[in-house]
């Protein structure tokens, strides 16, 4: 498994969502035991794949407060309780944003497509879920 980009089906599906109003990405984030920069030799690459992703998330995480954004909560899995999915994920973000809009047009950003490189060295694998804030699922 390799997901690290939506698929065409996966953005116009998100980009045509006819929901207006804040979004929140779960992100379920598998990192490589060793980073993978790729092109020309990224300087301090012999890092792990934590390492490499937190350098993305430092810098990407001032750029969704610059846009209104905030990370709303982080955390490390420990064991699966209920379920069978085998990645086992070494980290859980979920990160709020304004808008659907807003989410689009920071991943065309210079300044985001700058960092993007540590993302891509840094992560085996991950899944994106966006969702409505404020659902009532338990209520």
């Amino acid at each position: 498994m390799s997901e690290k980009q939506p698929t065409a089906d996966q953005l116009r599906a998100f980009r045509d969502h006819t929901r207006a109003g804040p979004i929140q990405m779960i992100n379920l984030l598998k990192f490589r035991d060793r980073a993978e920069y790729s092109g020309p030799i990224e300087e301090n690459a012999d890092v792990s794949g934590r390492d490499a992703y937190g350098r993305y998330g430092a810098a990407v995480s001032q750029i969704v407060a610059g846009l209104g954004g905030r990370i709303v909560w982080s955390g490390t899995p420990e064991t699966v309780f209920i379920g069978n999915d085998n990645d086992e994920w070494d980290a859980v973000v979920i990160v709020e944003y304004p808008s659907r809009d807003v989410f689009l047009s920071m991943i065309v950003m210079p300044e985001y497509q700058a960092i993007h490189v540590h993302r891509e060295a840094g992560l085996s694998h991950q899944k994106l879920i966006q969702c409505r804030p404020g659902g009532n699922a338990v209520s």
